[in-house]
């Protein structure tokens, strides 16, 4: 949309970014399974036959077929996976890459034992400049975040037809104004952060920032069977927009084109939303790593939020958005001092968030520990919705919409907020 891709005008050149890999993931997947012998020997037994397993568009099975890498990449293939069609056709990577410029076999190894092609004629200055396009009158905008505990018992509360029980009910009772509020302000996209509970990541990959640009997220088994709620509708060509103007502003995020999602984004869901056949909105997650330290601070969650806020607003469609952070709040689930809640520094905690969130995203990691229990280093996910609120670029204190704190629930102090952009 409005994120400038300069590189688009070099020219011969296709840039592998994150709108084409959205494009072209079933195909770059199929490629991968080139990787295995027995696939091999199926694909060239029969290669329209093995295409047809993969939902790949005509084009994209035409292209494997002829071998026409150039149409490939025009539809979201990567040199690098694409290579794998050729090795399985017994082709090298000169072969390949020389197959793409129009010369034959031969006049383009010559050109590489010459010296290679001179960027002579064929760099940007050579094109004809094209006028940058006019700024779009309209744009996306951040109107609300909100910031509640997902706890895993809570979503089985819900589930199992609990919320009505004396436990549970003085903790589902804080949330009635906020479902209410969300029927009234229900959001074209949410952007939800959260934590995988070794679900989608295990110890084999660690991301520290992961923003999924699925068109689609399943519920994920976390051993009791998935929670029976709908399958999370993406975002992918916002989520793709998100994602570059975040890495281009120097945050480092892991993009993830197919994973499941953990209570940790539905609970808060089933929350705001209750039990509907379908959730209202979009969503896109993004799973910040709060599991195996090294974790991200809250000073860097802080100014990602703000980035993202920068990010939302630069996407030309008029998009309502709400910025959601998860998690804590003060919990210990494991070892000796397993239950540690903190009902006066989670609400101390809360006062900051609203009023100096600068000053509370300096809070060390060790004081979350010693004061809010090992898992209570969640939080640091809320200074993403935090950051993401227009005051900070000058805009009016946000409204506190609502607040609520309840103990216990499970193992956690359960803390929520909705802050509205005035």
């Amino acid at each position: 949309m409005a994120l400038k891709k300069p590189y688009e005008k070099v020219p011969g050149t296709r840039i592998f970014d994150a709108e084409r890999s959205r494009q072209g993931y079933h195909l770059n997947m199929f490629c991968m399974s080139l990787m295995k012998a027995e696939n091999r020997e199926r694909f060239l037994a029969d290669q329209r036959a093995y295409l047809d397993e993969w939902p790949l568009s005509e084009e994209q099975k035409q292209g494997v077929i002829d071998l026409d890498l150039n149409a490939l990449m025009d539809t979201g293939g990567n040199i690098y996976f694409l290579a794998k069609i050729g090795a399985t056709h017994g082709l090298s990577f000169q072969q390949m890459a020389g197959s793409m410029t129009g010369m034959t076999e031969e006049a383009y190894r010559a050109m590489m034992i010459a010296g290679g092609r001179s960027p002579e004629g064929v760099r940007l200055r050579d094109v004809a400049p094209t006028p940058e396009p006019s700024p779009s009158p309209t744009h996306a905008k951040v109107t609300a975040s909100v910031f509640t505990s997902h706890v895993p018992a809570v979503g089985a509360a819900i589930d199992h037809g609990k919320t009505e029980e004396p436990y549970w009910k003085p903790m589902f009772d804080g949330y009635e104004f906020s479902k209410q509020w969300m029927k009234e302000n229900t959001p074209d996209v949410i952007f939800l952060v959260y934590n995988d509970h070794a679900t989608a990541f295990d110890l084999s990959m660690i991301p520290t920032f992961t923003i999924g640009t699925a068109a689609r997220f399943e519920p994920a088994d976390e051993g009791y069977g998935p929670r029976p709620v709908p399958v999370v509708e993406g975002d992918p060509v916002f989520a793709s927009h998100l994602a570059q103007s975040l890495i281009q502003e120097d945050f480092d995020l892991t993009i993830c084109n197919d994973m499941k999602v953990d209570h940790g984004l539905t609970v808060p869901l089933s929350l705001m939303f209750g039990q509907p056949q379908e959730w209202p909105c979009k969503i896109i997650p993004f799973a910040v790593n709060v599991v195996q330290y090294p974790v991200p601070s809250g000073r860097r969650c802080f100014a990602l939020g703000q980035a993202l806020r920068r990010a939302i607003e630069s996407y030309d469609v008029p998009l309502n958005v709400q910025v959601w952070g998860t998690g804590g709040m003060s919990h210990q689930l494991q070892g000796p001092r397993a239950g540690l809640v903190n009902r006066a520094w989670d609400n101390a905690w809360l006062d900051k968030l609203i009023a100096d969130p600068a000053g509370l995203s300096q809070m060390p990691h060790l004081e979350y520990v010693d004061e809010a229990g090992s898992e209570g280093i969640e939080l640091v996910m809320w200074l993403i919705g935090r950051g993401a609120m227009s005051d900070l670029d000058g805009g009016p204190a946000p409204k506190v919409t609502h607040r609520f704190y309840h103990v216990p629930a499970s193992n956690t102090g359960v803390g929520h907020l909705i802050l509205e952009n005035q």
